[in-house]
């Protein structure tokens, strides 16, 4: 979209454009996310409590030059604004509508299927099912996370591109009037309605107002899909005249459905949906398992399945893909707590529904018998105090609750409702945490379910098992910086491919890949099918290259829109005959070309081109390449430039034959890695490939004070210990203290990936800004460090490494090199993922 379309857009609009040929890729509301300055147009947007306006000039110093702001403001900020004199300006009454006007008009240049969810729970799960389930067979865009808001929306929908052939977006509103802005931004052609709860009742007049508030999405759908089961559901569309136009294809318990389910069987890890078509001569029942129990997972399964359903697939293969769904990371939280128990903290939110849903998972719970219920009060319902906790009280008594613990004036108000049960209250979280003895909680399921308000999660840090406290930290804000970096040093036009094989140099390959789909990286690289799959069935739509395809795997890389790196003939020969077998005769496969120009590692000769080409350009081959390139040996190394120029010079010759040889002037170049993309800025060409830059380290000092670190490896002090002089730690004595010592045990060890190399003196650790030796030999799970020197406390934060100085100084105390120590970093350390 370009500053001229905009204006034309938003008719009537006071602005001030002093370049009309200005183009948009990227629309941004939070001024913390800024990825490509020169492209985004930045959405001002008035709340209660700030004003998008008070960002403009800190955007504008970083590059930023379209502005979408509100035309309510007073002279002197609008002067202000005006003062910035190469800024494009859109002056309008409604932010957020202008927002949604220019998704509006995106989502009308693209004529695919597009599915649009809403209800009280389950949205997120059931858009993100649908992509696991159908990821195999489209190039899907779905909504990020929870993106189901007036805003979230139209940043969902300016996502799709022109390879997306499916989309899914899910849609919430909290008052009347919201979901038609929802629906014209969207225009689903398949409508998913999961279920209605009490969430929000306080804002409608009558329940049967919010479920026709929230058809309203639906209204030009082809179809609907729902439970028949939800009777509010049904009954509105069948009062409501404007309804009636809707197609429906429901599932239910009863035959009136298209879609039966007939039994659910619990098995202790798994039900069995026993599904039968009622549209179909047939009158077969069919098992589907899931690798659920709860009934909120059977009930989003079912909508999933019946979408497959209407969208043609045989139950036999709905059944094959419904076994391998994958849990979706959300709110509820399940962990060790104390004293042997298990702790399920669901205190995200709290109303009827998503407590019934969070009871039935602890219903279906076995390891404990003995169940407890940490609740507050619920805020909001709608209902009058006794009838909303009578139905709290029925609630507990179906789901099996031996225990209640009540935080809030309204629960003790109504604790005569909770009979047959132990039961305690108290007026706020700080009293339970004052007077509560710990070891009341022994082997037992604890659920926390509490309003935000009663900051419940001072419970859970209380109740939590103290764990191994060694973890990755990972700034997903430091990777956004990084990326915006080195956009900075390349051309606009030149697109960029981040390496998240390893798994993301051990930061996480899917919550990294996440991060940088939604912050538009062109292509991402895995070195093998497997990670390239789990990429997919989490949702990841980017094109992804796999670097050490593998004959086994071949079948899996066509079915999941994977591109492989094809470095040989006999590669290309086993690939070409699993297309022929594998792949649509109507979609071409896209690969790789690898070029060897001296690393000597793999890739064609110059020699072999000729042949290349001929077997590319066969008339029977399946193949399509979508990119050339070749890896650089040495590009951070001056000493070496001489080396590099030349293998660029031989990558620029052999690449342009083949391009000519095979007619095709539109296949990718590439051959910049990180150091590369710096340091030879003009070999550009087409693509460069971003790897531990990615995640803050570069060789160069003047690129590394430009980087943030990604990656923060962390322990804490398990213990201190006062060692006599002459006395020894550790296998096999392997320190022995030359002076009266204290030494710090802190648990990480080599299963962990801190390497035994690092013992004896040769590594170190930072405890309180201060660098204390690695001593004795480190352990499988622990290792010791001298802090005689250091003045610390058990449970005092031990850094191993976070910024680059320090990550660059264990690798050369290893005798090894900073993407090892990375991608060592142990699978059971857990990854914790920070963002403001």
């Amino acid at each position: 979209m370009t500053a001229s379309d905009l204006t034309a857009l938003l008719k009537y609009t006071d602005c001030r454009i002093v370049a009309d040929d200005a183009s948009f890729l990227h629309l941004l509301t939070d001024s913390r996310k800024l990825t490509d300055a020169a492209a985004t147009l930045f959405f001002a947007i008035r709340t209660k409590r700030n004003n998008g306006a008070n960002y403009v000039a800190g955007l504008y110093a970083k590059g930023v030059r379209n502005f979408v702001v509100c035309s309510d403001m007073d002279d002197a900020v609008r002067d202000g604004l005006l003062a910035l004199t190469d800024a494009n300006y859109w002056f309008v009454k409604d932010v957020v509508a202008a927002l949604q006007r220019v998704a509006e008009h995106h989502r009308l240049q693209y004529d695919i299927p597009v599915v649009g969810i809403t209800g009280s729970n389950g949205k997120t799960i059931v858009k993100d099912w649908i992509v696991q389930l159908l990821s195999s067979d489209h190039n899907i865009v779905a909504s990020p996370k929870s993106y189901n808001s007036q805003i979230g929306v139209p940043l969902s929908v300016w996502q799709l591109v022109e390879s997306n052939d499916f989309a899914v977006f899910e849609a919430g509103i909290s008052e009347t009037g919201e979901m038609e802005q929802l629906r014209n931004v969207i225009q689903p052609t398949i409508g998913i309605f999961t279920n209605i709860g009490q969430a929000h009742d306080e804002n409608f007049l009558t329940r049967h107002q919010k479920v026709a508030e929230k058809l309203q999405l639906f209204t030009h759908c082809k179809v609907l899909i729902y439970c028949l089961d939800h009777k509010e559901i049904h009954s509105v569309l069948s009062e409501k005249e404007s309804f009636h136009g809707i197609n429906r294809f429901t599932w239910g318990s009863t035959d009136e459905n298209s879609v039966q389910l007939v039994e659910t069987i619990v098995k202790d890890h798994s039900t069995v949906l026993k599904v039968r078509r009622n549209d179909m001569s047939s009158n077969a029942v069919f098992d589907i398992e899931i690798p659920f129990v709860d009934r909120a997972s059977v009930e989003n399964a079912m909508h999933c399945i019946t979408l497959l359903i209407y969208l043609g697939y045989s139950c036999e293969a709905i059944a094959s893909r419904c076994r391998s769904l994958m849990p979706v990371a959300m709110r509820l939280e399940m962990g060790e707590g104390i004293n042997n128990c298990l702790l399920i903290n669901d205190s995200y939110s709290l109303d009827i529904n998503s407590l019934s849903i969070a009871l039935d998972f602890v219903q279906h719970e076995r390891q404990h018998f003995n169940k407890t219920l940490i609740i507050s009060d619920i805020l909001q319902s709608g209902l009058p105090e006794e009838r909303l906790y009578s139905q709290v009280a029925l609630l507990i008594a179906q789901r099996g609750i031996n225990k209640l613990i009540g935080i809030g004036d309204a629960i003790i108000r109504n604790r005569d409702l909770f009979s047959g049960i132990k039961t305690s209250f108290y007026r706020s979280t700080e009293e339970f945490l004052l007077k509560h003895s710990l070891s009341d909680f022994q082997n037992e399921t604890i659920l926390l379910k509490g309003a935000r308000v009663f900051c419940f999660e001072k419970v859970a840090k209380v109740l939590q098992r103290k764990r191994h406290e060694t973890i990755m930290e990972v700034n997903l804000d430091a990777l956004i910086h990084n990326v915006n970096y080195y956009r900075s040093r390349i051309e606009p036009s030149t697109k960029l491919m981040a390496m998240v094989k390893a798994s993301s140099y051990g930061a996480g390959k899917v919550e990294v890949a996440n991060t940088l789909q939604f912050n538009h990286v062109d292509y991402l690289t895995v070195a093998y099918c497997d990670e390239g799959v789990e990429l997919r069935r989490n949702g990841i739509t980017l094109p992804i290259m796999v670097m050490n395809p593998e004959e086994e795997s071949f079948d899996n890389i066509i079915r999941y829109n994977l591109e492989p790196d094809i470095y040989s003939f006999r590669i290309l020969q086993l690939f070409s005959d699993a297309a022929n077998i594998y792949a649509d005769s109507h979609k071409p496969v896209a690969i790789h070309i690898e070029l060897d120009t001296g690393m000597h590692r793999l890739g064609f000769a110059s020699g072999d081109i000729p042949r290349l080409a001929e077997l590319l350009s066969s008339s029977d081959s399946p193949l399509v390449v979508r990119s050339i390139f070749s890896h650089l040996a040495c590009s951070e190394d001056a000493a070496m430039d001489d080396f590099t120029r030349l293998q660029i010079s031989r990558f620029q010759s052999d690449s342009s034959r083949l391009k000519s040889l095979l007619g095709r002037g539109d296949i990718l170049c590439h051959i910049l890695n990180s150091s590369g993309i710096t340091r030879f800025p003009e070999a550009q060409m087409d693509m460069v490939r971003l790897g531990i830059g990615l995640y803050g380290i570069s060789p160069e000092p003047d690129v590394q004070r430009k980087l943030m670190p990604v990656s923060t490896l962390k322990t804490r002090i398990s213990q201190v210990k006062d060692i006599p002089l002459g006395d020894s730690v550790g296998y096999n004595r392997r320190w022995i203290a030359q002076r009266d010592s204290r030494i710090a045990i802190i648990p990480i060890g080599y299963a962990d990936g801190f390497s035994r190399s690092l013992g004896y003196g040769k590594g170190s650790v930072e405890i309180n800004g201060l660098q204390a030796p690695v001593i004795g030999s480190v352990c499988m799970d622990m290792c010791f460090v001298d802090v005689t020197d250091v003045p610390c406390s058990e449970g005092d934060e031990v850094v191993l490494f976070g910024s680059a100085t320090q990550l660059c100084r264990m690798a050369q105390s290893a005798g090894t090199i900073p993407y090892e120590i990375l991608t060592s970093v142990s699978p059971r350390v857990k990854r914790v993922y920070v963002s403001e």
